[in-house]
Formats: C-alpha cells, sequence, structure tokens
C-alpha cells in the first residue's frame, strides 16, 4: 500500500507543503482558489490526512508529548504560564497535523524521557519545568545521546548544548529594577523563585545589575525566595512587614507572587499609603485586574510555545541526528516592561 505525502499534494497543487496543512486542518485564512487546488490534488493522489494514515505512513504515534511540572494541588492549566505556553504548542502542533500528549513528573523524581520515546507514545518532546538537578541532566543527556527530537522551555543548562527556547529573564529583570530604581526608590527587594531554575539566576543578575548601574547597593536582607505561587507571596508579605520600613520597593519574579504580596500586606493590616511599590513578572491577564493594576515584565510565552514546537517537529519530519542535538541552539525572545500604578510612586 502507498500512501500519498503532504510534499506530492503540494507539488501537484504547486503551493507550499504548509499550506497544505492548512486546508487540511482548516486553519487560518485561505483563498478559495487555493483551497480548492489542494482538495482536487489530494482526491487525485488519495491523500489521507488523518492520524492513522500519518502514524503508518511514517511509522510514528503522530504524538507530540509535553512535560508539565509536579505541582501538587495547583491548578497547572489555569496559571497563564502553562495555558500561554500550551495554546502556542497546540497551534503549532495541530497546524502540522500532532496530536499532544501531555507527560507529568513524578513527584520523587525526573521522568524517563527516553522511555517515553522507546514505547512509542511519543515522537518528540517538549520540556517544561525542568530543573538544575543531577537527575535531570542524567535524563536529558539519555535524549541527547539517542538522537531524540526533544526542546526545552524556560530553562538553560550551561554547557550542555540542548536545544532551548527561552526569554531573556536578565533583561526583564534588569528592566524592572531599572524602573524602579528611576522612579525614585532606593531600597528595592526582590522575592525571587528557586534556584535550581535557571531563570530564577538570569533574574538575580539583572536585580544585580540594575541596582549596580543606579549606584545601590545589593543587600541580602531584601532578597527574598518563594516558589512562584500565590501562597508564597503572601509568606514574603509576612516576612517582610517587620522590616517594612526599610523597603521602598519590591520586585517579584511573577506576578502570582506579586498579587500574594499585595494580599499579604492588606491582611497584616499594612495601610494602602504604606504598602511598597510592587513590579511582578509575567504580565499575566490578573495584572490589570488587581488594586492597584500590577506593574508587570510581559514575556511572549505563546511564541516561546510555538517555537519549541515549530524546532522539535523540523526535527521529527527531517529525521534528527545526534549531530543535530549537539548543536548549541538557544533562542531568546525579548522581554517588554508594562507600566501601571503599583509601581508609582
Amino acid at each position: 500500500m502507498v500512501i500519498a505525502s503532504r510534499k506530492e499534494v503540494a507539488e501537484l497543487a504547486g503551493v507550499s507543503e504548509a499550506t497544505v496543512s492548512r486546508v487540511m486542518n482548516n486553519v487560518g485564512p485561505l483563498k478559495d482558489e487555493t483551497k480548492q487546488k489542494v482538495l482536487a490534488a489530494a482526491k487525485e493522489l488519495g491523500y489521507i490526512p488523518n492520524s492513522l494514515a500519518r502514524s503508518f505512513a511514517r511509522k510514528r504515534s503522530g504524538n507530540l508529548g509535553v512535560v508539565m511540572p509536579y505541582l501538587p494541588k495547583a491548578r497547572l492549566f489555569s496559571a497563564y504560564y502553562f495555558s500561554e505556553i500550551l495554546s502556542g504548542i497546540g497551534s503549532k502542533a495541530r497546524e502540522e497535523g500532532y496530536d499532544l500528549l501531555m507527560l507529568f513528573r513524578d513527584p520523587d523524581g525526573a521522568l524517563d524521557y527516553a522511555g517515553c520515546f522507546g514505547m512509542r507514545k511519543i515522537d518528540g518532546c517538549i520540556i517544561l519545568g525542568a530543573k538544575d538537578e543531577p537527575e535531570e541532566l542524567q535524563a536529558l543527556r539519555q535524549l541527547r545521546e539517542e538522537g531524540h527530537p526533544f526542546c526545552l522551555i524556560n530553562q538553560h543548562f550551561e554547557g550542555e548544548n540542548f536545544i532551548e527556547v527561552d526569554a531573556d529573564h536578565e533583561v526583564g529583570s534588569w528592566q524592572a529594577v531599572k524602573h524602579l530604581a528611576q522612579q525614585g526608590f532606593r531600597r528595592i527587594a526582590f522575592l525571587n523563585g528557586p534556584s535550581e531554575y535557571s531563570n530564577s539566576r538570569d533574574r538575580m543578575r539583572g536585580y544585580v545589575r540594575a541596582l549596580e548601574e543606579e549606584g545601590l547597593h545589593s543587600d541580602p536582607s531584601l532578597q527574598f525566595k518563594g516558589n512562584f505561587s500565590r501562597r508564597s507571596g503572601i509568606q514574603a508579605a509576612a516576612e517582610m512587614a517587620p522590616v517594612l520600613d526599610r523597603i521602598d520597593a519590591i520586585f517579584a519574579a511573577n506576578d502570582r507572587m506579586a498579587i500574594g504580596l499585595q494580599q499579604g500586606f492588606r491582611e497584616q493590616g499594612i495601610p494602602a499609603d504604606r504598602i511598597p511599590a510592587i513590579v511582578g513578572y509575567d504580565d499575566s491577564d490578573a495584572a490589570e485586574l488587581t488594586m492597584p493594576a500590577l506593574s508587570s515584565v510581559r514575556v511572549p510565552f505563546y511564541q516561546l510555545g510555538e517555537i519549541a514546537a515549530s524546532r522539535v517537529l523540523q526535527m521529527m519530519e527531517e529525521g534528527t541526528s545526534r549531530e543535530i542535538l549537539h548543536e548549541p541552539t538557544q533562542i531568546k525572545l525579548p522581554t517588554e516592561l508594562v507600566v501601571r500604578a503599583s509601581s508609582c510612586p
């Protein structure tokens, strides 16, 4: 049995393979003339664009795996970070005719990534929530050595040359802290995330660099740690309350913690005029709904998901190799500071 390929349909119709994919998946605006040409070519060649036919022709599952972190009691899919990234991944996967298979980490360690490929559950893998830990690094190295198509989002492993898609968090942090300093705030506290995430280390570098450029001292006693949850922001507010006379402004490593700070200060009975200026990070939908509206660093999460999916799908289509996966490939997208009332004097 011979199954026609998308490339053959594209050549007969005189269009690109991407156009064939858009027609078959009914994605995006298309001229009716173009659509009819593609459908006629597909009919003539007997092209069947369903997942079963693709899997048979390619000897693949038709699944793109997305690894999600283990976060107990967290509503992952309602979190802005995950929902935007998954939307970007899903859009690109659907365009190329792939399904998403969600894989959740074991709470006791790293997922057996290579095993997921070996059981033919997935053809490629996008990894969210990777931590800079020995077990994680070993699992990722195994993926690379076996030549599997995979990509990391929002995590960098120094010297490993994994394919990574990220935002420039050092610059994003620098933008936030420079803004606060230029508003006249001198004692700027920092609520960061866990250090096993590279973006936390990046934001710390941006925080310190901005302070140094403004002639300000980096005071360890004004540096606090949360876990990116709103609850950890509330807890940080309780820690800051006794020393609030030493804090003019706060930069928080994500909006959930920043919103937790606002809530926590209110719960501590801090008057509105004594709550420090606050800048968050992510520019989530909730940032505009807080009182006062939250200044935040905008991160293009949807585009991160799209680009990561494109890279993995490209490797899946072209056939990956150890040489490809050993090439140093790190993509960083720019961030943008969005100023609202929470950071105004």
